[in-house]
């Protein structure tokens, strides 16, 4: 049996159709969209929403699809390697309380799609990680789409590397003894400096 490559995926503009009997269904992948993911407050929508966001703040180029096996979640025009992590105290779902603050920082094997193997190296992959903290706590103005609603705490490969406390995952007050957030306006900035002492850090 002849192995299959991996295949090359181009963006969509939204009004493809469906399509039934060789004939055009009046539903679009606009519509898929809107129906998928339309809560962008549920954990799983807010994180690629998160990675979104990030993309659009370090001039990652949108015309190319997110690649959902890479090592890593985005790369800058800069080459530079990003992981995106996100969390947030209001959730979709009823809830007795705010939500506790935590990112996974879990180092993991890296899976190739283009040979389909998995690497036999546990490690981070990315240059830069990002902690996307969603940080209104009121139901009522919650808003994802207000970038001001939004902290970003920028954290280089090697500081997590040497973060003693745990491996598998930080929680804000430690975040906060690491680094100070910033905001949307300041985040690729910021990415810019934490990557530059990684590199003299690693060529040190």
């Amino acid at each position: 049996m002849a192995t299959l490559d991996k295949i090359e995926q181009s963006i969509k503009k939204g009004d493809e159709p469906l399509l039934c009997q060789n004939s055009r269904l009046p539903i679009t992948i606009k519509d898929f969209w809107a129906w998928s993911a339309s809560d962008i407050m549920s954990n799983t929508t807010r994180s690629r929403f998160a990675e979104f966001i990030v993309a659009t703040a370090t001039n990652v180029d949108l015309g190319i699809p997110r690649q959902e096996w890479q090592s890593y979640d985005l790369l800058t025009p800069e080459g530079i390697k990003i992981e995106v992590k996100s969390s947030a105290y209001i959730q979709s779902w009823y809830q007795k309380k705010i939500s506790t603050i935590i990112f996974s920082i879990k180092p993991a094997r890296l899976w190739n799609s283009g040979n389909g193997k998995q690497e036999p190296n546990v490690k981070r992959h990315a240059d830069i990680y990002v902690m996307c903290l969603l940080k209104n706590k009121n139901q009522n103005t919650i808003n994802p789409l207000d970038m001001d609603q939004w902290d970003f705490y920028v954290l280089s490969r090697i500081e997590l590397d040497n973060y003693k406390r745990s491996q598998y995952s930080i929680t804000l007050k430690s975040l906060e003894k690491l680094t100070n957030p910033v905001s949307y306006v300041q985040l690729l900035n910021e990415i810019r400096i934490k990557h530059h002492k990684n590199n003299n850090s690693t060529t040190a």
